[in-house]
């Protein structure tokens, strides 16, 4: 099976204010002007080293795909004890004998 390798190469790429203003709109964050500036100089670095990673010469390198050669490591499914219903609600803000009570959401 053949690995398809790619290169991506960030060739000057300029962090603006525009860019870091629309990555904190993607992550729901809100930064003033001095945690941007932070974060710009952060991600600067970032794609520096990612540049430099990329001028290696990785010709006959097979890339990996996992950090280690286990996979699929699984352990025996055992039946172990569990709280108790009473236990389990006795924080709840709302719950009757058997159930958490939570607002309704779905509406017909």
């Amino acid at each position: 099976m053949e690995i398809a390798t790619y290169s991506y190469i960030f060739v000057d790429m300029e962090l603006t204010p525009q860019l870091i203003d629309h990555l904190a709109h993607l992550s729901r964050l809100n930064f003033n002007d001095i945690e941007k500036e932070a974060i710009r100089s952060d991600l600067q670095k970032m794609v520096s080293f990612v540049e430099k990673l990329s001028a290696l010469d990785t010709t006959g390198i097979t890339p990996i795909l996992h950090m280690g050669n286990r996979s699929n490591v699984l352990r025996e499914d055992t039946v172990e004890g569990s709280i108790s219903t009473q236990e389990a609600l006795k924080n709840a803000p709302q719950a009757n004998d058997t159930f958490f009570r939570v607002p309704k959401v779905i509406r017909k």
